[in-house]
């Protein structure tokens, strides 16, 4: 079998950066997965499953909410816990989603309250949920973004 896209990248060299992990054409429609890579792969802990459900919850209301909302396919949690998928509709490039990213993580820093879809009959795990450690993944990768721009996998 074809290694996936995503098992051929150095994980050994990759840190926290916002990244195409993959392109996909089917006739006219061209779809763009990002790569939000919050952590160090291999080198630092991976996200707590509560901080990162919490996360997935934030980031998918803000981002379906956003100007660009007819743009978004999906937004989730990688199962390595080192990051999310973002899946876009359109061929993009990680600057041309630069803003909408930061805005994302500034939506998750500034929110106080109940968690969207934080409810039984919302999601199959509604209690697991951590609105304090999410802020602390958030804020270090938006750091992490604005100072260092990692836009290009390492070779």
């Amino acid at each position: 079998m074809e290694r996936i896209a995503s098992f051929t990248i150095n994980h050994l060299k990759l840190l926290p950066g916002l990244y195409v992990s993959r392109r996909d054409q089917k006739g006219d429609c061209t779809v763009t997965t990002f790569d939000l890579r919050i952590t160090a792969p291999n080198r630092e802990p991976v996200m707590d499953m509560p901080a990162l459900h919490t996360i997935e919850h934030m980031a998918a209301t803000y981002l379906r909410n956003s100007a660009q909302k007819d743009e978004i396919v999906y937004f989730g949690p990688m199962g390595c816990r080192t990051g999310c998928y973002l899946v876009m509709f359109g061929d993009r490039n990680p600057e041309d989603i630069f803003d909408l990213v930061i805005a994302m993580c500034d939506f998750i820093l500034s929110y106080e309250g109940e968690i969207p879809g934080a409810q039984p009959d919302q999601c199959g795990n509604y209690s697991e949920q951590n609105l304090n450690m999410a802020k602390y993944y958030i804020r270090k990768y938006r750091r992490e973004l604005n100072d260092n721009r990692r836009f290009r996998y390492p070779e």
